[in-house]
């Protein structure tokens, strides 16, 4: 028998946002060379050149998410989510400011808000758990929705159910998520569907 997860944590920029952050520009601007992650290049900088990157990373979180549209199906599954009783948040490797303006523009409300300000990001699953935490929900009671291989890896690791938001992408990383979906509107029409199944 389905039972609703007591709480769904959704990645930002590409799951509940459209992609805005054009990460190769970024990754150029702040001098990083080589594959490394933003995140994880940035850590490694220290001084002048750090403070520099910091300042070229926020700007371009800020721009996007002032400019952000929200992903089609958005505002219904979070309506629908809402109704039911099911918490949600929003765990990013943005900052936090950029995470409450597209909070603001977009009029959204979420139980819990975990950014990269903790210390430690997806796909490290410290992020999952704090925000289960927040919630006060168990990780098995929780599905992780994202349209990136970080969000996967953070979800599993967690011991969350993980959902992937293809995008009509083919998957690239070897983490199996639990479920994948096109879009937010698919994981809504799936959600429904499991629901009415079980009646």
């Amino acid at each position: 028998m389905f039972i609703l997860p007591a709480a769904m944590l959704f990645d930002m920029d590409g799951t509940l946002t459209v992609p805005m952050l054009d990460f190769p520009r970024i990754k150029e601007e702040m001098g990083i060379l080589d594959d490394a992650p933003i995140l994880e290049a940035l850590a490694r900088m220290d001084g002048e050149r750090r403070q520099q990157a910091e300042r070229i990373l926020l700007c371009h979180e800020d721009r996007a998410a002032r400019l952000s549209t929200l992903s089609a199906g958005c505002r219904e599954l979070l309506a629908w989510l809402s109704e039911r009783g099911v918490r949600t948040g929003i765990v990013t490797r943005n900052s936090r400011a950029s995470a409450e303006l597209v909070l603001r523009r977009h009029g959204l409300r979420m139980d819990a808000l975990v950014t990269r300000e903790l210390g430690r990001y997806k796909p490290d699953p410290a992020p999952v758990r704090e925000a289960c935490r927040m919630l006060n929900v168990r990780c098995k009671d929780t599905w992780v929705v994202g349209d990136g291989q970080y969000d996967v890896e953070a979800g599993l690791a967690a011991g969350a159910t993980a959902v992937w938001v293809s995008l009509d992408r083919c998957r690239s990383f070897a983490a199996e998520p639990s479920l994948t979906v096109r879009d937010l509107q698919e994981l809504l029409a799936t959600l429904q569907a499991l629901v009415e199944k079980a009646k």
